[in-house]
This record gives structure tokens, sequence and C-alpha cells, in this order.
């Protein structure tokens, strides 16, 4: 079913899409949505990387979803400010002594740099929100920027949502200046001349096909690039290499987040030396992404013991959802809760061992009680139908906010089927978010 008259009443656009919730653009709009076409002539227009097109249909058939999804003004409103307040709890000197203090101890060193691409998830459904987590290596904002351009409407209504061009080309401009203003904050005072994109085996990782559209961008900008393996890096005189290359700043994509393997030992030393410019790494995923920061920041009497203000906490405990440390103390309890609940390891990123409370069998359990976990308060989904009829497809969806230094500076969502976000679903993958002007986070 398309928005059309017996959805919205008349009007100008803006009171059309006013009348309607955001909600039920979700169950009921399908004249929007990804234009194959346009992405085909977007990905050919670029004569470098060649074949892009033909590698990301190969290897991520599923990364962009084929509806884009609805979320409200208040949602968007309520997003941004637990943001800015998770920030201002992370800024505070006994907040960062305590989070810090359990952290390995490369994380206690002070590199400068702030960290690119931080990834706050969020699900939201009807009156209900939650922030899931935080990692600070996000990936998709190239691909996001890419499907930004090859997005489809029918109707004049929606057709005002959909984000110019020029808004995916300021936001890979923002990327660029992002990566600038890292080497400046490091202390450099020459121009960013090398970035190395940095994986572990990165042309077998499901995400290959975006470290060539970082690379082209950066080329295109004026830097040279290279995409690498930890293990390709090398120290000599000072001066960090992919092979005779000198390497400026890396890009860091490995979930070896504290540089332990014997893989990242040369990117671990350039970084512990300020050889070479780190971004994101080990203190940003300590202060932000370690799971164990979420039971902080979702405990009063933890925010008051850091010295989080009162305005700062009740933003916090409206918008995190309870989250514990799985112990001996609270492990009966816990188990007889499960149901309510979702376990996730300390250090996990993406779905890995990651587990509703309602699948845990005894003997994941006990890999969970030794295991290091949190247990978080679940929180639902939200829907996103891809078409109508008697029997629509129904995809259950995340919204990921991309953010640096604080700012927000893209809104993507994830469609997917299962437990949790992947990219295995046909229809699925990430979307647009468009911003519809109506008060359905209201009680």
């Amino acid at each position: 079913m398309v928005v059309t008259a017996d959805i919205v009443s008349p009007g100008s656009p803006a009171d059309l899409l006013a009348s309607v919730s955001s909600e039920r653009l979700n169950a009921e709009c399908f004249c929007t949505g990804l234009d194959p076409d346009a992405l085909q002539q977007t990905l050919g227009a670029m004569t470098d990387p060649p074949g892009l097109f033909g590698l990301l249909e190969e290897r991520c058939p599923y990364v962009f979803a084929s509806r884009p999804v609805f979320v409200s003004a208040r949602q968007r409103a309520k997003m941004s400010a637990l943001v800015e307040a998770v920030e201002s709890v992370v800024a505070l000197p006994a907040y960062r002594e305590e989070v810090l203090a359990r952290a390995p101890a490369i994380a206690r060193h002070v590199p400068g740099a702030r960290g690119v691409f931080f990834g706050y998830d969020f699900h939201v459904a009807k009156t209900a929100m939650g922030l899931i987590e935080i990692n600070t290596n996000a990936g998709g904002a190239m691909l996001n920027a890419l499907l930004a351009r090859a997005q489809r409407a029918c109707c004049p209504p929606i057709e005002r949502l959909l984000p110019p061009a020029a808004m995916a080309d300021a936001f890979e401009a923002r990327i660029v200046a992002m990566f600038r203003n890292e080497w400046m904050l490091s202390g450099r005072t020459r121009p960013l001349r090398s970035i190395a994109i940095v994986d572990e085996r990165p042309e077998a990782q499901y995400l290959y096909p975006e470290f060539l559209l970082f690379k082209r961008l950066f080329e295109a900008n004026g830097m040279t690039a290279v995409i690498a393996d930890p293990a390709q890096l090398h120290l000599r005189d000072g001066v960090l290499y992919f092979g005779s290359q000198a390497i400026d700043l890396v890009y860091n994509r490995s979930t070896d987040f504290y540089f332990e393997t014997d893989a990242s030992a040369a990117l671990r030393e350039a970084y512990l030396q300020d050889v070479a410019v780190v971004t994101p790494h080990p203190r940003t995923h300590a202060l932000y992404a370690d799971k164990r920061n979420l039971a902080l920041l979702s405990d009063p009497v933890q925010l008051q013991r850091v010295g989080a203000p009162a305005a700062t906490q009740a933003v916090l405990l409206e918008s995190i959802p309870r989250t514990e440390i799985v112990s001996p103390a609270n492990a009966e309890r816990l188990w007889g809760e499960r149901k309510r609940l979702f376990f996730k390891p300390f250090g996990g990123f993406g779905s890995r061992a990651a587990y509703r409370g309602d699948k845990v069998t005894h003997r994941v359990w006990q890999e969970i009680l030794v295991g290091g976990y949190v247990a978080q308060a679940l929180v639902a989904p939200g829907e996103r139908a891809l078409s109508g009829g008697a029997a629509p497809q129904m995809l259950k969806f995340d919204l990921r906010d991309y953010v640096y230094a604080g700012d927000v500076q893209w809104a993507a969502a994830r469609l997917y089927q299962g437990q949790t976000t992947n990219f295995r679903t046909p229809g699925g993958g990430f979307a647009p978010v468009y911003e519809a002007p109506d008060a359905c986070m209201d009680t």
C-alpha cells in the first residue's frame, strides 16, 4: 500500500506527512526504496576502482535494503540528546579513571586523536527507545553515502524527504575533514599525505568494497591511500611503512581493539610511539565500546558517583536499557529473568557470541558465567514492512548514528531477520533514515 489519500489528507506535502506517524509509514509506505539502476549508474561512473558494482553484488548481495526507514522528529531529537549525554559523562575525570583502570595498559596512552566513526546503535519502536551499544569502528558510512544517491520515490510527499545528492557529497567532505582534523589533533602541522586502511585479511572482509570506496575518496582529495593487513606494516627509522610507502595515518578497522596479536605488533608500536596517527584507537574502545560501560551509564548510583549532573542522568536512565555485569552474585536472578534480557560479551562486536535470553541453554549459560558478559534489558527493535498484502514481509530494524567528537554526522538503519543485525536477509541491509514530523514518541 503506497502513501495515498487513504493514508494522508489533502494539503501541502508537509501537511500530508504531519498527519501520518512514522510507525504507519514503516508499515504502509512502499512508494520509495532502492533504485538498482541508479545504484549501478552511480557505481558505473566510478572508473576507479573498476567493477565495483559487480563486486558489491557478489560479495554483499544484501548490504542495501529495499526500503527506507521512517523515524519521528521526536525520536531523532532523543537520540541526539543521548549522544550528547554520553559524551558529557565520558569527559568526566572520575568516569575515565574508573573505566581505564580495568582496561589494558595500552588504553591509557593519550594519542590526541578523538576517534573516527563512532556508532551509537538504537532500537526504536512505538514509545520505546534504547541505546543498545556504542562501537568505535562502525562500518558502513561510505556505503550509506552511496545508498543515498540511489533512492526513488513515486509521490511528492515522500519525494521531499529524499536527501539531495549534495547532502551525500557534503557527508563525504565531512569525512575527509574529520580525518584531517584527527591529524591536526595529534599535533601534526604539515598536510596529511598518506592513509592506510587497515584490517585483518582486508580482501576477505565482507565490507571490503567499502574499503575501496574510502581509498577512492582519499585519493580524490590528494592523499595516497592503501589497503593493508596489519601484519604488512613495519617500522623503520621512526616511520611506519606499507612496503616502501610511508604512512601518516592509519584508518583502523581492525577488531583487535587493543593491538594484542602478533600481527598488530608494528601497529601497536607505531601507536604507542606516536609514529603514526591511529584512529580509532584502543583508548576510544575502552572509554566508549566496552559493554561494561553501559552498566555504569544505566545505573543512577554509579552515575552519581562519577559526578554526572541530574539532568544528564535523567537522559541516560530514560534511554539506556538497564545493564548489569553478570557475576556469581547475580547469576541466579539473571537466569530467572533471562527471557527479558540480552547477553553480550564485554568486548564483543557485531552479533558475535551475543544471545537473546529466551534462546540461552544451560550449556550457553555456563559459558556466559565465565566468559565476561553483561545482561541488558530487552528493547524490541522497530519493524519495517517491505510489501503489503495479506501477509506482508516484515523485517526488524535498528538505527545507527555515526558520530564524531559528539557530532552526529549521519543516520542509517539496518534491516534484518533473526536475533541480531546481519547482512544475510533478502531485502535487508543498510537503509536510509527519513525523518517524519510526527510525535509518535509522545506518551
